[in-house]
């Protein structure tokens, strides 16, 4: 039976690199369950197509700003309300149970909201997944 996961996922407006989307793709393949993503252009729109490609179930928490909204399609049940990102961040990591993040650095930033999301992870004791613009993964 396949295993069923809840992961949520935070990325950069920037998208994923090549190696960080090939990396994705090869950590959730054979799986299944939900994935929680913050509907934002870039890696946001990237993951969801992903997840849809290989049958996760994508929930999505909008921001409540527009401006970088991706607009991805899901069922109304599947659509949380809009809030501010770093609220919405938040929401994303408690309902689940491991974080996915692909920064765009190698070193952690103290500024940004791919960072923000994998600190609360850790402080709220989520298994963290980090992919790296190389392809290399980090899982602590």
């Amino acid at each position: 039976a396949m295993t069923s996961y809840n992961f949520g996922f935070t990325g950069t407006r920037l998208g994923m690199t090549v190696p960080q989307l090939e990396a994705l793709r090869g950590y959730l393949a054979g799986g299944a369950g939900e994935i929680h993503h913050g509907d934002c252009v870039g890696s946001d729109e990237e993951l969801h197509v992903l997840a849809e490609t290989l049958g996760y179930c994508p929930i999505i928490h909008p921001p409540l700003s527009a401006a970088n909204r991706a607009w991805c399609k899901v069922p109304p049940h599947l659509m949380r309300k809009p809030k501010p990102y770093l609220e919405r961040n938040r929401d994303i990591v408690d309902e689940s149970v491991a974080l996915i993040a692909t920064p765009a650095e190698f070193e952690e930033q103290s500024r940004g909201g791919t960072w923000f999301t994998v600190r609360y992870a850790r402080e709220r004791g989520r298994m963290v997944v980090l992919i790296y613009p190389d392809g290399t993964i980090k899982q602590s």
